[in-house]
């Protein structure tokens, strides 16, 4: 990964091996500046480097990396000199330790809405900013396919690029691309693992095994015969349909020639 922006950004890597500065990089910069004659500008080592916390979340060992314009990468199931060397093979910037998150993480991690926390992403191509912003959009306790996320990005045949855009989105769970799933309603990858994102969906209240169900029998998209709208099945207002008035579709295609609407929640593509 590069450079870009839907809320800040990581660097380029290293050039040579791709291994990113030596260990004692940061050590040295924190004495260099230590060392100037005047005092060096508020901020400046900040600016300059990056900050590394351990946070309690939803899945362990969680770590993050935050500048001084938001967090720029997380990552789970990793101890500390695992999570520096990863950071590190990504960006240019030398990793000190932090003593407390930035405002607003925690809160975010433990709701699953990550609200206004600041995030630095920086380095991103155009299009992947595009996609990280639609799955941003994806709400708590709700999933899209691959698809609806190519469409809102505004290249709605890049489904395969949406798909290794959101592989190396470098802040899962702050932008949820646990909730994008394969357009036959499975599950699909992620970066962590396909159980973790499991257990992340089924912590949101998605029931993924009826969603499962719904795949088998292709049914892709639900409907209300009394309101005439049809949403992906885990919509909010797909929630609230009756057993006796649910109708299942296996594309919106079928559901228009049925004389349904697509839901302007949702919006199935």
């Amino acid at each position: 990964m590069t450079r870009t922006d839907p809320a800040g950004t990581p660097g380029a890597p290293y050039p040579g091996d791709g291994t990113g500065p030596p260990a004692d990089l940061a050590a040295d910069l924190a004495a260099d500046l230590a060392g100037l004659a005047a005092d060096a500008p508020a901020g400046l080592l900040d600016r300059i480097a990056a900050r590394r916390v351990r946070v309690p979340g939803p899945l362990p060992d969680l770590h993050v990396a935050f500048t001084d314009r938001g967090v720029a990468f997380l990552r789970a199931g990793l101890d500390a000199e695992a999570f520096t060397a990863a950071f590190r093979a990504r960006f240019a910037r030398p990793l000190l330790p932090a003593d407390r998150p930035p405002p607003g993480l925690l809160p975010a991690l433990r709701s699953g809405r990550p609200g206004r926390v600041a995030l630095d992403l920086r380095g991103l191509s155009e299009f992947e900013a595009a996609v990280l912003r639609a799955a941003a959009a994806v709400p708590r306790g709700q999933t899209r396919p691959y698809a609806w996320v190519a469409r809102e990005a505004g290249r709605p045949r890049a489904v395969r690029a949406v798909g290794s855009a959101l592989g190396r989105n470098p802040v899962p769970l702050l932008i949820p691309c646990h909730r994008v799933t394969r357009s036959d309603g499975s599950a699909g990858d992620y970066v962590f693992g396909a159980d973790a994102k499991l257990r992340l969906l089924r912590g949101e209240d998605v029931d993924v095994d009826a969603v499962a169900d719904l795949a088998r029998r292709g049914v892709r998209l639900v409907g209300s015969d009394t309101t005439g709208v049809v949403c992906y099945p885990t919509c909010g207002d797909a929630r609230r349909i009756t057993a006796a008035h649910r109708r299942g579709f296996a594309n919106l295609a079928a559901a228009r020639a049925a004389g349904y609407r697509p839901c302007a929640r949702c919006r199935p593509a």
